[in-house]
């Protein structure tokens, strides 16, 4: 379920999946692609908040979700926006967008920093990119972001190594403008975005733009190369070797791949 409220020209989007830890199958994609249309067309909405329920942000893509996709007798449906979708309003949605990072980010739940225009992460939160423990590759431009946010090293280790960055680092390394107390988090993100909000719509709307312009057109063949690679991988020995072994609970053997 996603939670939307509004207060003082701010929109709240709360992902409510706790017991997935907030993991993003095909409704979940739907409804944030939906929300996003939404706040970027209505005027009584200056800036939108991104943050999750429970002990996790976003777990990332749900897992058993994507090895249905490849399975032609598994009954996978798709969305009508999918990941592609939510990608396409995330990349381009005009107005300022600010993440609260409430606890566990995985996957998207990571790389979707890259399009955020200010991210809070509560001292209790961590981030891991774990595409090549999946056997796939970084997705959401992050193979183009994240060099830009951080310095080519820093970006390296967290998109190839498959580790976990505690909050502290993800400061350090420019993932995260501000670290709060876990009570603080919400209260500290919410009054940034009221103060933004405060400012015009065209304002902010056209700030933004001349900020993200120069990006847009390697943003977008950033993502075409990843989607690709991506394609190419997902169903393959190690994606297919990755996903049993998390549906059995246990660590992956990649011998020979």
């Amino acid at each position: 379920m996603l939670h939307i409220q509004d207060d003082a020209r701010v929109r709240l989007l709360r992902i409510d999946r706790p017991e997935a830890l907030n993991a993003l199958d095909e409704v979940h994609y739907d409804a944030l692609a939906d929300a996003l249309d939404e706040a970027a067309d209505s005027m009584e909405v200056a800036v939108v908040v991104l943050t999750g329920t429970g002990r996790a942000f976003c777990a990332g893509t749900d897992l058993g979700e994507m090895e249905r996709r490849k399975d032609p007798a598994s009954g996978f449906v798709p969305g009508r926006h999918g990941f592609a979708g939510f990608m396409d309003r995330l990349s381009t949605f005009p107005k300022p967008l600010v993440v609260a990072i409430n606890g566990l980010g995985v996957g998207i739940g990571t790389t979707l920093i890259g399009h955020a225009d200010l991210v809070f992460m509560s001292t209790g939160a961590r981030l891991q990119c774990p595409f090549t423990a999946l056997g796939v590759v970084p997705e959401a431009a992050s193979s183009y972001l994240f060099p830009r946010l951080m310095n080519r090293q820093d970006a390296a280790w967290v998109l190839m190594s498959s580790e976990w960055i505690d909050a502290a680092e993800c400061h350090r390394m420019g993932l995260a403008w501000r670290l709060c107390a876990p009570d603080d988090l919400m209260g500290e993100a919410l009054d940034h975005a009221r103060r933004l909000a405060a400012r015009p719509i065209a304002s902010l709307v056209a700030s933004k733009r001349l900020l993200t312009a120069p990006l847009a057109d390697a943003i977008a063949e950033a993502r075409r190369r990843e989607d690709a690679v991506f394609a190419d991988l997902l169903g393959g020995p190690a994606n297919a070797e990755a996903l049993r072994a998390f549906t059995e609970k246990r660590a992956p053997d990649f011998t020979g791949m």
